[in-house]
């Protein structure tokens, strides 16, 4: 049964299983319009409630699919899209590139607003501009009711601290910072956000396909060591006659201070398997295991971003 959290101070109730919509990209392999469209029924009606896509997902390709697959459906769901990142290495998180983005994106999703707007790896940005200029554009649309809350997205836990800190956000989104390979958002941004009053949603807890059977694709950017105690971790369920991203996913799940969990998804089967993940039992003794052969590549994390933006520069050692 599909469990419902309030995101922050706003006054959505997200569901606990959130619907990454990446994949609609092709950025994990090629997909079909049809199967995902199929797919998106199939969630919605499992009380999937939560949506999430970006401009940068397929140069565009994932916003245009969502926009498509929503088609009568929108009024059912809470919608997220971004802004800021482009491409690969294209980033514009300035208050003109912000006006012009909205409402392409709003053009390729066949909507009048969404329901959260986030810029995009602000990791990539200087972080002036992001405090001084591209959150006061995010209030300015907000306030045009373009959208209806707003936020920031990353991989390092000290710019999102710090752009949560201006006490202006209804949102942060992090990814690969807590699932079965790492656990530091609980101890840095997880915090602030709650004192903030910060809905906090969490994405990629298959550490963006690290935690799976097949493997992290090419582009991965972890250490070889990391890849190689997930592999080890892969092979420990698969010993023990268990679903290694399953085990993943309801451990994400399991986290309270997280309103929603963000995987990605792009056919029927996926969609249903995440919801079996749900009627799950946790086992803290696996868990445990789990984090014992991960070893030292546990809590280990790659960098991304500007060099003045990294954690290394920015969060204070835990004692």
């Amino acid at each position: 049964m599909m469990e419902y959290r309030s995101l922050g101070r706003t006054d959505l109730r997200v569901s606990s299983l959130g619907f990454g919509a990446s994949p609609f990209g092709d950025a994990y392999g090629e997909t079909h319009p049809e199967e995902l469209n199929r797919a998106v029924a199939c969630a919605i009606d499992h009380g999937i409630n939560f949506f999430d896509v970006a401009p940068y997902y397929g140069l565009t390709l994932a916003e245009t699919r969502l926009g498509a697959a929503l088609q009568g459906r929108r009024d059912r769901v809470v919608l997220m899209t971004k802004f800021g990142r482009y491409g690969l290495d294209d980033f514009d998180f300035s208050a003109a590139r912000l006006h012009k983005s909205i409402d392409e994106s709003l053009a390729r999703l066949k909507t009048d607003h969404v329901d959260i707007l986030l810029a995009h790896d602000i990791e990539f940005g200087d972080m002036e501009q992001v405090v001084e200029e591209t959150i006061p554009a995010l209030e300015a649309i907000k306030k045009q009711g373009k959208t209806r809350f707003i936020g920031v997205s990353g991989l390092p836990l000290g710019v999102l601290m710090r752009a949560v800190e201006t006490d202006k956000l209804d949102v942060v989104l992090s990814y690969c910072r807590y699932n079965l390979m790492i656990r530091d958002l609980d101890q840095h941004l997880t915090p602030v956000a709650k004192r903030h009053g910060s809905g906090l949603i969490n994405a990629s807890p298959l550490h963006m396909g690290l935690l799976t059977k097949k493997g992290p694709p090419d582009w991965h950017p972890a250490p070889a060591a990391v890849k190689k105690a997930a592999h080890a971790m892969e092979e420990y369920c698969a010993s023990r006659g268990l679903s290694l991203p399953d085990v993943a996913l309801r451990m994400a799940l399991d986290y309270a201070p997280v309103a929603t969990t963000l995987v990605g998804m792009s056919n029927v089967a996926e969609v249903e398997r995440n919801i079996e993940t749900l009627g799950s039992t946790t086992d803290p003794e696996l868990f445990e295991d789990l984090r014992k052969i991960a070893g030292p590549s546990f809590n280990q994390i790659w960098e991304s971003g500007r060099p003045e933006n990294s954690d290394s520069l920015l969060l204070v050692p835990q004692a």
